[in-house]
């Protein structure tokens, strides 16, 4: 029996893993909640499937946060470019339906998060990092 035990620990230990290799090295894991509500005039476009807005909150992500309608749900996305350390060009700009960053003109869906114009050289590229987005009548809470 004491075999047993010692195998089937041994297995658990094996097991575990501390690999970190979706791990973005360039974003912080930032805690936060911020709640939006729709009937303002700021979160308006929200209301239509397709519109993405900025909330740039102190104490929203890293360097704000990007939330669109996707009509069944909501999506968030953090504003600073996930592919280098945030700096003065990593804030994002929307573009219809895409965020742009201004450092390498590196282009990100925001319905789901996937960079569009990946270079094919090698390295590796991540895509946006997600937010939670959960609505409650007409407020969107964003966490993380």
């Amino acid at each position: 029996m004491k075999h047993f035990w010692a195998i089937v620990i041994l297995a658990l230990i094996l097991s575990c893993s501390s690999d970190t290799s979706n791990r973005n090295p360039y974003l912080q894991e930032v805690r936060f909640r911020f709640e939006l509500n729709l009937n303002l005039p700021l979160y308006n476009n929200l209301q239509n499937i397709g519109n993405p807005v900025y909330v740039g909150n102190n104490g929203v992500g890293t360097r704000g946060a990007f939330v669109i309608n996707a009509g069944s749900s909501f999506m968030a996305w953090e504003a600073s470019c996930p592919n280098h350390v945030p700096n003065e060009c990593s804030t994002m700009t929307i573009d219809g339906q895409n965020a742009v960053c201004s450092c390498e003109g590196y282009t990100y869906n925001l319905f789901t998060g996937q960079q569009l114009d990946r270079p094919d050289d090698g390295n590796r590229y991540y895509d946006l990092l997600f937010y939670r987005a959960t609505q409650s009548g007409n407020v969107v809470i964003i966490s993380n």
